[in-house]
């Protein structure tokens, strides 16, 4: 069966090109197939109940909508988190087209910058950021900065803006007050940091999403110093730093926040591929932080994404690809993660997140 898969999978990149003897080939080509005799474990659904807590607005019509929760079905998926980045109108509109699925989908708002670099910014927006909730948003998110400020919300990126910056108190203080939890992407993955050259261990995603520190914005540990004072400074904001806080490369650096601050939980959306080639490491950071992590994707709504999910955490599968999902030339593995971890992760850690959201 494992040959028979191989040779299909080597039939179809064939036909598609791929395959190109090796003095020609460009890395970005590579298409490697495992030749190993081993356990190939493709989970037909999560092992327990999910909360997806990192996605966003894929669906666009009720239709699609529909599509998607057939495929949350499918994958026990109970409820996804819709990370709008929208405020006003635009905000309004997500909350009618998903409002037919009240308990499948929780939508959270942006922050309306509008002004923010002129004298008397904060009022409107905090005032914004009430009428949302009011319309229906439970939390804050996905904020972005990386390194130029916050630049994720919308209609207007708050250039220059980071989480820290005295005129985002505010804001951050009202979020604690409405209890809506805030999801922050900060930084990028440490490679998009280094040269795009043949050093470069993650090239093939590092020469896409790479980051150029100009003068005037934040290196990767300024931003993490950004992120803590945040989550210092307002105690009873309660912070997600997603993508792990992008410190997939040195997790004693996000380990120490969490250690300092009970209102900073992890989200692991989106970094798959960089944490599955170092699966007894992982295994060991999701064993000490087990109560302070969350399932998320923020790729998709295929089938076939989340089961992705389901094979790194859930299985002890090695050696396998998934090229054409994430980019990297490398191969990934399985965690294996325990049954009581699982249940923390997929769902009883976002329920905690939950409580704090219904404290009001």
């Amino acid at each position: 069966m494992k040959k028979l898969f191989c040779l299909i999978i080597l039939s179809s990149l064939v036909s598609k090109g791929f395959c190109q003897v090796a003095d020609k080939l460009l890395l970005k080509d590579f298409r490697p197939v495992s030749v190993y005799a081993i356990p190939v474990t493709i989970p037909a659904k999560a092992k327990f109940p999910v909360i997806d807590m990192h996605s966003h607005p894929y669906a666009q019509s009720v239709a699609d909508i529909d599509k998607w929760v057939n495929v949350m079905d499918q994958m026990n998926i109970t409820k996804t988190i819709i990370l709008t980045m929208e405020t006003g109108k635009a905000f309004d509109s997500l909350v009618n087209v998903y409002g037919k699925y009240p308990d499948r989908f929780e939508l959270w708002c942006g922050f309306d910058y509008t002004g923010y670099d002129k004298p008397g910014f904060g009022p409107a927006a905090v005032a914004e950021l009430e009428r949302c909730y009011k319309k229906g948003a439970k939390g804050v998110g996905e904020l972005g900065d990386k390194g130029e400020g916050e630049i994720y919300s919308k209609p207007v990126p708050g250039n220059g803006l980071h989480l820290d910056d005295p005129r985002m108190k505010p804001l951050l203080q009202k979020c604690a007050e409405l209890h809506m939890p805030i999801n922050v992407h900060i930084a990028e993955p440490y490679w998009m940091y280094l040269p795009a050259d043949s050093t470069n261990d993650g090239l093939m995603n590092a020469a896409v999403w790479k980051v150029n520190v100009k003068t005037g914005m934040l290196n990767h540990a300024e931003l993490m110093s950004s992120l803590e004072n945040a989550v210092r400074e307002n105690p009873k904001t309660l912070f997600i730093a997603c993508h792990f806080a992008n410190c997939e490369y040195d997790l004693s650096i996000a380990g120490k926040l969490l250690d300092k601050y009970n209102n900073l939980y992890l989200d692991i959306a989106a970094r798959y591929a960089e944490t599955a080639t170092i699966p007894r490491y992982m295994e060991k950071f999701y064993t000490q932080y087990q109560d302070r992590l969350i399932y998320g994707t923020d790729m998709g709504m295929d089938k076939s994404m989340y089961q992705v999910t389901f094979r790194v955490l859930e299985t002890l599968d090695e050696h396998f690809y998934y090229m054409e999902q994430f980019g990297y030339h490398w191969a990934m593995n399985g965690f294996g993660l325990s049954d009581t971890i699982l249940e923390k992760l997929y769902r009883k850690n976002a329920l905690k997140i939950q409580q704090y959201e219904n404290r009001r």
